[in-house]
Order: C-alpha cells, then structure tokens, then sequence
C-alpha cells in the first residue's frame, strides 16, 4: 500500500544529476574540467520560465530541501518546512531549484569524487571553493534548465551569502533576493571558531594530511568535535537552557569525565550522527568558502559601491538570538543597500533558537516570507 504524505508536502521526490564538460574557472586560480551537479526540483517550471527560485544550502545543507526520498525515510528535506504547497515558498506556484554546491559530499563533484588526473580520489587535491565558483556554477545549471531569470534566489547563513553574490556577479538574472541569518563576510569571532573546527580535524591521527580514503579510515573524532563546536554557535544560550538546562543523564554526578549532564549527551550524539554522514574534506572546504566571502573587498571594502550593481528587490531576515550572524551583521548589508538606493525590506524576528532558527517555522518568520513571496508571485502573474 503507497503511503499518503501531507497536503502540504511535496511527496516522493527524486535527485537529478548534471554533468558540465565545459571546465570552470575558479576563484582561487585554478578550474574544474568536468564536474557534476545533483538536484531536486518541486513543483513546475511555468511557460515563460519566469517562476524558477532558487534555494542555495548552508555549510552542512546539501540538494535534499524538501519531500521524501523513499516512504521509508525518517525525515524530510531539510527545508521542508518552507516549501511545499501552500507553504512560504509555495509550490504551487514556484518551481524550486536546490542543488548541493560543487565540493559537497551528497553527490556533486567533490573531494571524495574521482580526479580524472589520478583516477583516485581527490581528497585534498580538490580545489578551494569560493562562494561565486558556487554562484556561478548554479548559473551554469539554470542554463541547462533553460531558466534566464529566478524569480528569487534565497538562502539561510551561507545560503544567504550565496543569494547575496548572485545579485552581485548576474545582476539580469535575479528579480528577488532573500537572505537569511547571513553576514557581509565573517567577523574575526567566526573565523577563529571555524580555524578551531578545522585543527580539529587536521589533527586526527586518521586525518593523514586528507588522504584518509587512500589509508581506508576516517576522522571521525576530529569531525565530530568540529560539529560539536559549531553545534554550540548555532544555538542560543535561551534555547540551550530551555532545551537543556543542567539536567543531568542518569540522575547523578559521576566523578569522572563521561557524560554527566543532557547536553554533553546531546553534543555528542550531534557530532557522531554528523561524522557518519559528512566528509571532512568537505567540511574543511566548506568553511573556507565562508571565511573567504567577502564581496566589498573587490570595492575598496565599499558594500554599498559593491552593491550598487544589484538591479533586484531585497528582503532580508534576522533572529534576536543569533549570535553567529547577529542582526547587527544583517543591517550592515540593509544599510548598505539603502546608501546604494535599492529596494530592500528588512526584519528582525524575535526568537530563542539562535542561528538554527532560519530553519524553524516561526510564525512571524514564516509570515514575512509568505507575504514577500506572495508579492513576488503575483508580480510574475503565476
């Protein structure tokens, strides 16, 4: 008997896979010569190709925003909150484009990929990304599906910094742009906790310099405890006192260095589920591409003469308890567009999960974008 879903649910759904031949400049000086993208798409694409929107996926995101992959399955996409019929990004009437970013572990090409060079895998041989390699691959990608302009391009934390490049680097091809618990580029803060998370990593006996496919093991440990690290940032002291407080796992203190208090249980179990299914490579890439952006630099560190160039419409969104890109980070590019005259609507939600709260369904997060997607809809006349 086939399962039902939800009404509001996208279903059943399929990657696809896209291989480019033609190779891809990147921004750290070298280039990809062949690569593959893996998507998914929900709802349909419209007449005049004028409904496509595009979902670009934060550090540890990848193609797998909505619906289910068989009837078996725990979980669905990890936005699956925000899309789907009826839902703020309404597939009714969007056609929704998520990809997993060039160097991801979930099937595009990427350091467990085969460089064709060696015929092994890439490990640390795969080049250092940079958010508009990404950006511009995603272009690539809405050039196989025929799609010249999204009707918006929207991302959370990297995914912001992403819909942000776009409206930058292809100015012609974004009507909307929504960004998310993003930043302009990262703080000295946020770069050292990512600089901890990769020594993490590095220094796992099993790390061997990336090539640990080659000594058939793993780094597990070091990823784990880069999870945990990050884990941290994501939340909110509210949430994690909520959430936690200083219960304690079996009622007692034990007097040794095992788990005594809930969220020791918690971080652990994050990092281990998070190190069965992440490459390390990936992570290390990942967070690089996070420290790197920095689009102004290319402006004399002028955000708004860098953001004179956008021709879309923006909204921007922001949590009071993000500590990792805290609201001030988004009213810095708010500010910025304003200087530069664009249109831009901003709003600082009030909510206790943190960073990770752009992945919840908050009513007046969730209100802010249906209303500004709806805008955006029936401007499109879909």
């Amino acid at each position: 008997m086939s399962k039902s879903y939800p009404s509001d649910s996208v279903g059943l759904v399929s990657p696809q896979r896209a291989r480019f031949s033609e190779p891809l400049p990147l921004r750290c000086g070298r280039e990809i010569p062949e690569y593959e993208l893996v998507y998914e798409t929900y709802g349909e694409l419209n007449k005049d190709r004028s409904n496509a929107v595009l979902i670009c996926h934060a550090l540890s995101g990848n193609h797998h925003a909505a619906g289910f992959h068989t009837p078996e399955d725990r979980k669905p996409g990890w936005w699956d909150s925000a899309i789907g019929p009826g839902k703020p990004i309404d597939t009714r009437r969007f056609f929704v484009i998520a990809l997993n970013n060039l160097g991801g572990c979930d099937g595009s090409t990427g350091p467990q990929s085969i460089n064709p060079e060696t015929g092994k895998p890439y490990g640390p041989d795969f080049p250092v990304m940079a958010v508009r390699d990404w950006v511009k691959s995603q272009a690539r990608l809405a050039d196989r599906l025929g799609i010249q302009q999204f009707a918006a391009v929207v991302g959370g934390s990297l995914g912001g910094m992403q819909a942000l490049r776009w409206s930058i680097d292809y100015p012609d091809r974004i009507r909307h742009c929504v960004i998310i618990a993003a930043a302009p580029k990262l703080s000295a803060q946020n770069i050292a906790f990512n600089e901890v998370a990769r020594q993490a990593i590095v220094r796992d006996p099993d790390f061997h310099e990336g090539r640990y496919l080659d000594h058939n093991t793993y780094p597990a440990q070091g990823l784990a405890l880069a999870r945990m690290l990050g884990h941290i940032t994501y939340l909110s002291d509210d949430s994690m006192r909520e959430k936690f407080g200083r219960d304690l796992k079996s009622g007692k203190l034990n007097f040794n260095y095992d788990v005594d208090f809930e969220v020791e249980s918690y971080l652990r179990y994050q990092g281990e589920s998070f190190s069965n299914r992440f490459d390390a490579n990936t992570y290390l890439l990942m967070t690089k591409a996070l420290d790197y952006f920095d689009p102004a630099a290319d402006h004399n560190h002028d955000l708004a003469t860098c953001l004179s160039q956008a021709r879309c419409e923006f909204l921007l969104a922001s949590f009071s308890t993000d500590w990792r890109f805290a609201p001030e980070r988004s009213e810095e590019i708010v500010t910025a567009l304003i200087k530069a005259k664009k249109k831009v609507t901003y709003m600082e939600i009030d909510a206790p999960q943190g960073h990770d709260a752009f992945l919840f369904p908050i009513p007046d997060y969730f209100s802010l974008l249906s209303t500004y997607l709806d805008r955006v809809a029936r401007e499109g006349g879909f």
